[in-house]
């Protein structure tokens, strides 16, 4: 089972508007932090085209 990481969500909001480059420093730093979800989408797929590491 997932677990949220309550504290570091509440020290980390994702930005207003993000930009592209923002959401990525975003979900990595969640990857690295919390467990509640895996990273999807788009965001996997510019993680992969940036040849970046989760």
């Amino acid at each position: 089972m997932n677990k949220i990481n309550k504290v570091w969500h509440l020290a980390n909001k994702m930005p207003k508007n993000p930009n592209l480059d923002e959401r990525i420093i975003w979900h990595l730093g969640h990857a690295k932090h919390c467990s509640c979800r895996p990273l999807a989408g788009k965001i996997v797929e510019e993680v992969k085209k940036r040849g970046l590491k989760v």
